[in-house]
């Protein structure tokens, strides 16, 4: 059923904008800050388009919800709001304390959707993940890509299933306790089907980084541009009930305010938390090592939640497989001393030598302010499986008792451990660089860039796939038959918490073995803390101190557990605590009235607390 609808665009470069809706043009009226508005009788899923200047091909909309024909067609109408969300038991879950799981929704299974996806939930829960992080879903041109090609921020790409498919998705991953992160771009905008510049000026002038022209955030008329960068981050998180986002490449974010445009970000989000009354999480992906990015804004810094860190990734990964070319030479030659330096401080590069950049990079964390699951420590992820020539994953490289050595430093490293999809099980597929642009010119040029960039560090032409070649999507498409069969058959949800349960109420768990001890939740650090003692003869727990790895400890799920006997012996109750971080090295799990500091850190014991507190 039509009713009257304003239509509203910012476009300060048009001296005209008409608006066609279901195939009628209407006129548009400008204000003075450059928007135009136009009230239309429209129906709830209409198409519409504006018309810039005397152009009779309509545009989509800047801010487009969905795009069912494609990046260069008409934009429809959707009403997030008529979604009925089941997941109004969902409190949120903090970031300190989780295990995250990253994931491109069209490898993840064959059919390439969130429906499908969403099947596999159960596998993910018996894991023992508490956050999905996706891969960017946003609006690109062609059918399949990595998603950083995206020029329709607001919109989710239809192969994928679009909005409504993605809210389904949500809603399912809250409803068997699984966090949402999103991965956003906002450094550069995709080489095909980006009209924005008609609209307004969102390049900055004569700025550019290494994926194409830098965004206007300090420049004339950067006011909107950066509202166009905030309002984005916060649909994801209110209008679809994500519980976080990462930030793809903030470095290339230049912004020569007082205040960087995260900084305004990360305030704005933090008011929306309160507003929602669940934690809302800010994930950035840096190459400064920079520890200010995550340095909470009263003590002078940006205030994000978190970043990752690939030094941790970088040291790792040349220590088990002896790589040294491009940026693991000074990881090689550091060896295992400098995987602990990375261990003990997060970063390697601290303000050290950087061989590859030649020159000194990064600067200390002070660990005393800043705990470890504020850095999110990896074997893979989709840049370092994606970005080698073939693609391959490390467990074509290392035997899988060296993977399990791999998989035992970042489930018990300081940080927040982060699985690649597949990972878990040692997949043997590649997930290698695939594009489906329809120009064939830019098709061409990026598979012969692509293809030239490898060569001339060595690699045969003809072993470096074609990104254009449909087979190259295809065989990066995980194989579930691969898997163990335990693991990978769909599975029975969580129970869902009783919708009106008290704030807090606990959502029934089975306890067989995959909520055991030997879950991935559970952690500990390999420096900063005391050898555990043994149940018999008080000898250290075989691995308790990080040199080789303990058995695992048939019992109950240790971390709720141990936090529930926490909150009694500081008299806190779960309601009281609701919302807060349930780190195992912190007091912020089991004090509702402290949160980590220079006395509560995720390093060390709390100097602070009593000796008898069960956090420490």
């Amino acid at each position: 059923m039509s009713a009257p609808v304003e239509f509203a665009v910012w476009a300060p470069l048009p001296e005209r904008v008409r608006v066609q809706v279901d195939g009628t043009v209407h006129d548009m009226t400008r204000d003075d800050d450059g928007w135009w508005r136009a009230e239309v009788d429209a129906g709830p899923e209409a198409d519409y388009g504006f018309l810039l200047d005397e152009n009779e091909t309509p545009r989509p909309d800047p801010r487009s919800r969905r795009q069912p024909a494609g990046v260069h067609g008409l934009s429809r109408r959707h009403e997030p709001e008529a979604y009925a969300w089941g997941d109004r038991a969902w409190t949120g879950r903090p970031l300190a304390g989780g295990v995250v799981y990253e994931l491109h929704v069209g490898t993840f299974t064959p059919e390439g959707t969130f429906d499908a996806a969403i099947g596999r939930l159960g596998h993910l829960v018996r894991l023992g993940v508490d956050f999905v992080e996706l891969l960017p879903v946003n609006g690109f041109n062609g059918t399949h890509n990595w998603g950083y090609d995206g020029v329709l921020w607001y919109a989710v790409q239809e192969e994928y299933g679009g909005p409504a498919a993605y809210q389904r998705f949500v809603d399912a991953c809250h409803q068997q306790g699984l966090g949402v992160i999103q991965d956003v771009v906002y450094n550069h905008l995709g080489p095909s089907g980006n009209y924005l510049p008609e609209f307004f000026p969102i390049f900055a002038e004569g700025g550019a980084n290494t994926w194409g022209n830098s965004i206007n955030l300090s420049g004339p008329d950067s006011d909107e541009v950066r509202r166009y960068v905030i309002d984005n981050a916060l649909m994801w998180l209110r209008d679809m009930h994500v519980d976080g986002l990462r930030l793809d490449a903030v470095h290339a974010l230049v912004d020569e305010r007082a205040t960087h445009v995260l900084e305004e970000m990360a305030q704005e989000v933090d008011k929306l938390s309160v507003a929602l009354g669940r934690p809302l999480t800010l994930i950035a992906e840096s190459d400064l090592n920079d520890p200010r990015m995550v340095t909470p804004r009263v003590a002078g810094g940006i205030g994000l939640t978190a970043q990752w860190s690939d030094d941790f990734h970088h040291a790792l990964h040349s220590t088990l497989t002896g790589e040294g070319q491009g940026y693991y030479s000074d990881f090689a030659e550091a060896g295992v001393a400098g995987l602990a330096k990375v261990l003990t401080g997060a970063f390697f590069h601290d303000g050290a030598w950087s061989s590859f950049r030649r020159r000194h990079h990064g600067r200390p964390v002070d660990t005393a302010t800043l705990p470890g699951w504020k850095f999110l420590g990896y074997l893979q992820d989709h840049d370092q499986i994606g970005n080698r020539a073939v693609g391959d994953r490390i467990s074509a490289t290392l035997s899988p008792a060296m993977l399990a050595v791999g998989a035992t430093v970042v489930l018990t490293s300081p940080f927040t451990p982060m699985l690649f999809m597949g990972e878990e099980w040692g997949a043997s597929t590649p997930w290698q660089f695939f594009t489906s642009h329809p120009e064939p010119e830019l098709g061409k040029a990026t598979a012969e860039g692509r293809i030239g960039e490898f060569a001339e560090h060595g690699w045969d032409a003809d072993v470096v796939p074609d990104p254009q070649d449909p087979e190259t999507f295809t065989r990066s498409k995980l194989d579930w038959s691969a898997a163990d069969p335990g693991t990978a058959r769909p599975a029975a949800r969580r129970p869902p918490v009783t919708a009106g349960a008290p704030p807090g109420a606990p959502r029934p768990r089975r306890l067989g073995p995959d909520r055991r001890r030997g879950r991935l939740g559970r952690r500990r650090p390999l420096a900063g803390r005391a050898p555990r003692r043994a149940a018999r003869g008080g000898q250290p727990r075989r691995g308790a101190t990080g040199d080789r790895p303990g058995p695992a400890r048939r019992r109950g799920p240790v971390r709720h557990r141990r936090a529930a006997r926490g909150r009694r012996q500081h008299g806190h109750d779960a309601a009281g605590e609701r919302g807060r971080a349930q780190h195992p090295l912190t007091c912020a799990g089991c004090c509702p009235t402290r949160g980590p500091s220079s006395t509560t850190t995720g390093w060390s014991r709390p100097t602070a607390c009593p000796a008898a507190a069960p956090c420490g």
